[in-house]
């Protein structure tokens, strides 16, 4: 407990805000350079994998080799801390440690770690790794290096916080532009001007409309129903002024099966016979995975469980199960993902290193 205290502390203070999200942060860097040292105290191989300055993959291997491979998934980086009053002080009070990044999820990550090392000092026939991803937090630019370019684990863990509950599946996501066309002139010109953001009104109607639609289909039994949303909307240069264009953004979220193709599709009807022009910026796929997998039943029966659940949030896991590794998530009990206030249970990442340890060996 005490170690596993000192290494999410040490892991909090390490400031690794996503610049992407904040640019005054950090990036991974800081927090890799503790995970390789403290590997490397404990005899434990490690790499590191450069994305760009301050930003890397780091990735600890335990085990003898030439079995089967698990992957106990996490990241580094996280949101800002602007609204905590101390947010890297990586305080132990209560039994929990605090922090930003202590819950989402250096708490897990060092449950990880601490899994590893034990399994490598008592000769692990076969490899585990602990893949630390940059960038999960706004383009997962380190899971898709993992995936791309990574040596291929036979199971996935990822150890994102459950609250000690088994998931198998969560939803995935695409962000999607519209932008409405209307002509620009003076307020005093009616006859001139065509109001683009009068005009969004009726694509924001239709898309609420959409919005119902999707809420009232029947749900998936794990995930519930797909959703759309409007999430911007920018128009217009002054008061005295008929708006020449207007961007609205929004996020659908998907269910198994829903493709990109699909949505592509329904934010072109919501915008149809409105002058405008939409696209998708971004998309991520949805996890299902079958629960016959072994890597399901292993940690399904190192924590005690039967019971199969969804999670409402996406992680790195989608894109190594959209490569046909078998991948589930289970992490640590705790609080204030993203909050004011955020704090990671020790008891919680005690077991979880033991669950990971335990379902390590019955895969390997």
């Amino acid at each position: 407990m005490r170690e596993l205290a000192e290494l999410t502390s040490a892991l909090v203070r390490a400031e690794s805000v996503n610049p992407s999200l904040d640019p005054g942060g950090s990036g991974e860097a800081p927090a890799v350079r503790v995970v390789a040292a403290w590997a490397e105290s404990q005899g434990l191989h490690v790499k590191i994998d450069e994305l760009a300055p301050g930003r890397a993959n780091v990735l600890v291997h335990g085990g003898r080799g030439g079995g089967r491979t698990v992957m106990l998934l996490g990241h580094l980086d996280t949101v800002g801390g602007a609204a905590m009053t101390d947010p890297f002080a990586g305080d132990v009070r209560e039994g929990s440690v605090h922090g930003r990044g202590s819950y989402d999820m250096k708490g897990a990550v060092a449950a990880a770690l601490v899994a590893v090392r034990d399994l490598d000092r008592g000769g692990l026939d076969g490899s585990v790794v602990v893949a630390c991803a940059a960038d999960e937090e706004y383009a997962s630019l380190g899971a898709e290096r993992l995936v791309a370019h990574g040596s291929r684990p036979d199971h996935v863990v990822v150890c994102e916080p459950t609250d000690e509950r088994l998931a198998i599946a969560h939803r995935g996501f695409a962000g999607f532009e519209i932008e409405v066309r209307g002509r620009a002139a003076h307020g005093s010109r009616p006859d001139l001007g065509v109001d683009a953001i009068a005009a969004t009104g009726i694509v924001l109607t239709r898309l609420e409309a959409l919005s119902r639609e999707l809420l009232a289909r029947d749900p998936h039994p794990l995930l519930g129903t797909p959703s759309a949303h409007a999430s911007l909307i920018s128009g217009g240069q002054e008061f005295s002024s008929y708006p020449g264009s207007c961007l609205l953004q929004g996020e659908r979220r998907t269910l198994p099966g829903e493709t990109d193709e699909l949505v592509a599709a329904e934010v072109a009807s919501v915008a149809a016979g409105v002058d405008a022009s939409t696209r998708l910026v971004f998309s991520r796929p949805p996890l299902e995975t079958d629960p016959a997998e072994q890597v399901v039943h292993a940690v399904a029966g190192a924590a005690g469980t039967t019971a199969l659940e969804g999670i409402p949030y996406w992680t790195d896991g989608a894109l190594f199960g959209e490569a046909g590794i078998p991948t589930v998530i289970f992490g640590p009990r705790g609080a204030g993902a993203h909050a004011a206030e955020e704090w990671v249970e020790l008891d919680s990442l005690a077991r979880c290193s033991a669950v990971y340890a335990a379902a390590v060996r019955a895969l390997v």
